[in-house]
């Protein structure tokens, strides 16, 4: 049974929100995937809301663009926590799907990450899950370990190699 949902606005949100499915599998968490529209799709929207922790959701990731109100509607109708994804988009690169989410008015909060930050909208859904699953928060631990121990890794190779090195080892040329 899933206990993450990722939503989006949009098929066009799908090219971000795919970052969120990718670390969920990464960390064998089952999540269901819908499209849904806080403007196009209202009362199914509320109806998904509504129904969610019936359903043994815990957590909710909406990502939307533009006016962006996916999130803020899906928490106004559930008291499960609501991770809101803004989405990049012209003209205003986000911005205004960024103020759209993180906006919301006392008592229906919305957690929300960085434009186009789906990944890690999973990892604070995964933490919150955490909070009752010992398994989980060490697979946390681990994951953490592992980025810390990729960046280590990043420093000594530009100490060994020097600024130009490291570039040119970026972009794909002298391997060593």
């Amino acid at each position: 049974m899933a206990e993450v949902a990722i939503l989006m606005g949009s098929d066009s949100d799908l090219a971000v929100m795919k970052n969120a499915a990718e670390i969920l599998d990464e960390f064998k968490v089952e999540y269901e995937v819908a499209i849904l529209s806080a403007h196009r799709l209202p009362a199914e929207t509320v109806e998904f809301a509504l129904r969610a922790e019936e359903r043994g959701l815990k957590v909710i990731i909406a990502g939307a663009g533009g006016a962006a109100h996916l999130a803020g509607v899906i928490a106004s109708n559930t008291t499960l926590p609501v991770i809101g994804v803004p989405i990049m988009t012209p003209p205003l690169g986000g911005v205004d799907a960024l103020y759209s989410t993180v906006q919301m008015p006392k008592g229906i909060p919305v957690a929300t990450v960085a434009i186009n930050g789906a990944a890690n909208a999973s990892i604070l859904a995964m933490r919150i899950l955490a909070l009752g699953n010992p398994e989980l928060s060490q697979k946390i631990k681990d994951y953490r370990q592992k980025i810390a121990d990729e960046v280590r890794k990043k420093g000594v190779r530009l100490t060994d190699l020097g600024i130009e090195g490291y570039m040119l080892q970026k972009k794909g040329g002298n391997k060593k």
